[in-house]
């Protein structure tokens, strides 16, 4: 039993004690060495003397001490505040003697020092204190429909400790997507600009989110992207500061690069959404699959990300099929039928193999095909845009067979800092097969480099995009938008307050409410989020920009070699 665990339970006992007459010598006496006896377990547990225990027990021998009779008195008082102390050096001497530390002090700038071990089990005693304190995680309750907001979670910070650690490089592109609004800030007649388009409005007040939809998005983008928001409003209760947003959920940017320049126009509407790309300047958020893709029963990202690491050790990168390997939906865009043509056939093999998912045949098959950890086994896997960006990027790159990324248009939050030759092998748009065989065959007869390739591109995403990475990604995001906001923020009315249990209990489909209670945040964070990295300087993202696009062009060099020489 911990020496804090006995003191509330003395404590407890001595607050229900019933006892003689306070006239009666016995009675007198028991107490007297009743408190002595707690007092010295007390010390010897190292319960810091300024502790709320001591100061009662203390409490009680002063008043001992000042009741007529002739056991009490200053005299006695005096004596067992020696017998005490006695105590105690008795204890720190034995304590000394027992762990061969020397009983020497050391002083600076003539502040003694306590002994290490003391200091030690000091440290101890507050480490068990905080924990006895420490939040219990939640869960999500459900029973008998409730639909009913608890009222036991936070919404103020708590104590967190300090976060040294800088957050990735990609975090640089919040500072870029903001920049629009860096001079004139952001006035609520370009927030209602942004309501054309949206798909609703989501409203943070006092810690706490509110709902203000629009028009239904595509499946249930909307409900896990706003669910997203509420994890983070959890995770650090009380820090995201007032503000009101406008998310819309499609596939593609909304707000044209260019449209609103100009000293008299009002704008550009600050629109969240999924993507971006050079002609637009919409502010690119964490896509709604981090929390699940129900759908077509994509687990929340942080299980699925342990699930992909898994798989992705089972076959050894040297023992995968030699080959570039897609599975995907090809009638989202053209761009995917294109690349269905470089599939093996009787004249000719490029080195790739495709397959074409039905996800509604797959749902009637109980999604028995689509595991995406199970597809670690080849030894590179080609990324490709559907009709607009696509979530499947960071499940590809994680891997670790080198990702054959097909030249994209759009980028979403964390693929903007991706470099060709480190992260990824860049690929043709318009040559796609050739491009891709290309690729194959070198990687083949560079093993050791290529298989950095696919490393180090898998260890992005492993280590820095974790769930906590997103969600500090998110944090720095909404706090640096909302330092650009020249109004204050209020709810609309009719918008309807969020919390886990009236947003997943009402969901009919099993795996919404799976997905839900499996992404949901349990606890407020104990650590601060990482710290936000200062914006590019101009020369430098010059040098970015630079740096990619010699790599992409030296890539289309050897390319052109390659089939010079194999025609």
């Amino acid at each position: 039993m911990t020496g804090v665990n006995f003191c509330i339970i003395i404590q407890n006992e001595i607050n229900e004690c019933q006892c003689p007459s306070p006239h009666s010598n016995n009675s007198t006496k028991v107490q007297t060495i009743s408190y002595y006896y707690y007092y010295s377990f007390l010390i010897s547990q190292n319960i810091p003397s300024n502790s709320i225990f001591i100061h009662s027990f203390m409490q009680k021998l002063i008043s001992l001490g000042s009741n007529k009779h002739p056991l009490h008195g200053p005299t006695t008082l005096l004596f067992l505040l020696f017998l005490l102390t006695t105590a105690f050096i008795s204890f720190l001497w034995s304590t000394l003697s027992t762990t061969n530390i020397k009983p020497t002090t050391n002083t600076i700038a003539n502040q003694t020092l306590v002994p290490p071990n003391v200091s030690s089990n000091y440290d101890k005693t507050i480490e068990t204190i905080k924990q006895s304190k420490k939040f219990q995680p939640t869960v999500l309750n459900c029973s008998s429909g409730n639909q009913t907001c608890s009222s036991n979670y936070p919404t103020t910070t708590l104590e967190t400790e300090k976060n040294s650690a800088v957050c990735p490089e990609y975090f640089r592109w919040i500072h870029e997507d903001l920049k629009p609004w860096k001079e004139k800030g952001i006035s609520r007649e370009m927030v209602e600009m942004a309501k054309k388009t949206a798909h609703f409005r989501l409203v943070v007040k006092n810690g706490k989110g509110y709902l203000e939809k629009y028009q239904e998005s595509i499946q249930t983008r909307d409900v896990f992207t706003v669910w997203g928001i509420l994890q983070l409003l959890r995770k650090y209760p009380g820090k995201v500061p007032d503000l009101e947003i406008m998310f819309d959920c499609n596939d593609k940017p909304v707000v044209p690069m260019g449209l609103y320049d100009g000293p008299n126009v009002i704008g550009p509407p600050p629109v969240f959404g999924y993507c971006v790309d050079r002609w637009s300047q919409d502010i690119v958020f964490p896509d709604w699959s981090f929390w699940g893709w129900a759908e077509i029963n994509i687990r929340p990202w942080e299980n699925l990300l342990k699930d992909i690491k898994k798989g992705n050790e089972k076959i050894k990168w040297n023992d995968r099929e030699p080959y570039a390997y897609w599975k995907g939906n090809p009638f989202t865009a053209l761009t995917r039928l294109d690349l269905l043509k470089c599939n093996a056939s009787t004249t000719h093999d490029w080195n790739v193999r495709l397959f074409s998912q039905d996800w509604i045949k797959e749902s009637e098959q109980g999604f028995n095909h689509s595991n995406l950890a199970d597809q670690c086994t080849y030894r590179y896997k080609i990324y490709i845009e559907g009709y607009g960006w696509s979530v499947s990027e960071k499940y590809i790159l994680a891997c670790d067979s080198p990702t054959l990324l097909v030249k994209p248009r759009y980028y979403d939050f964390f693929t903007r800092s991706l470099q060709p030759l480190q992260h990824y092998w860049p690929i043709k748009e318009n040559d796609k097969c050739k491009s891709i065989k290309h690729a194959v065959d070198w990687g083949n007869n560079h093993q050791q480099k290529v298989q950095e390739i696919g490393k180090a591109g898998s260890k992005f995403i492993h280590e820095e995009l974790s769930m906590d990475y997103v969600y500090d990604y998110m944090f720095h995001l909404l706090n640096e938008y909302a330092k650009l906001l020249k109004f204050e923020s209020r709810v609309p009315e009719g918008a309807v307050e969020l919390c886990p249990e009236t947003m997943a209990c009402s969901r009919s489909r099993w795996s919404e409410k799976e997905f839900m209670s499996e992404s949901m945040v349990r606890e407020p964070s104990t650590k601060a989020p990482c710290s936000l990295p200062p914006p590019f300087e101009p020369s430098s993202l010059r040098i970015f920009y630079a740096t990619k696009q010699n790599l992409i062009n030296r890539v289309e060099r050897w390319e052109n070699e390659y089939w010079k020489n194999n025609q």
